[in-house]
C-alpha cells in the first residue's frame, strides 16, 4: 500500500519533489550542476531551440522562497557559474538563508495580532468611535 502511495505521489503530485516526467527528463537530458545545503538538487540542459535551461528537484516540498541567493541567481541567468563551482565565503555580518516562514508555525505575529499568543492592551480611553453626522 505504501508503494502505490508514493508511486501515485510521484505520478500525481508537483509539490513533493518532482513528477515522473521531471524525473524522465532530468535522466534523459539533465546535467547535475551541485546540490545546496537544503539538499536541492540542481540541474541543467542545453536544449535545442529553447537554449539553456535550469531546474531544481526540491528536497520534500516545493518550494521557491528555500533556494538560497547563490543558486537563485544562477536559476535566473544572472550568473552563468553555479555557487558548487564558485569558492563564495559569507561575510561575517550576513545572516544564513531562510526559507520564508508565513503560514507556518515559526511566521512573524505582532503583538495584539489574533493570531500572537498574547492579548492586545485595553483601550486607554483617548479613543472616541466615530458616528456617522457629528
Amino acid at each position: 500500500m505504501k508503494s502505490i502511495l508514493s508511486f501515485l505521489t510521484l505520478t500525481l503530485t508537483w509539490w513533493n519533489g518532482a513528477t515522473l516526467g521531471t524525473r524522465f527528463f532530468t535522466w534523459r537530458k539533465g546535467t547535475f550542476v551541485g546540490e545546496d545545503e537544503f539538499g536541492n538538487k540542481y540541474y541543467q540542459a542545453n536544449v535545442a531551440p529553447l537554449g539553456d535551461r535550469r531546474w531544481v528537484i526540491y528536497n520534500g516540498y516545493a518550494e521557491a522562497s528555500a533556494i538560497g541567493p547563490g543558486w537563485h541567481s544562477w536559476m535566473h541567468h544572472t550568473t552563468d557559474v553555479p555557487p558548487s563551482q564558485e569558492s563564495y565565503e559569507p561575510r561575517e555580518w550576513q545572516a544564513p538563508h531562510r526559507a520564508n516562514p508565513t503560514g507556518t508555525a515559526e511566521a512573524y505575529r505582532p503583538k495584539g495580532s489574533t493570531a500572537g499568543h498574547g492579548r492586545r492592551a485595553r483601550t486607554t480611553g483617548d479613543y472616541e468611535a466615530w458616528t456617522p453626522g457629528n
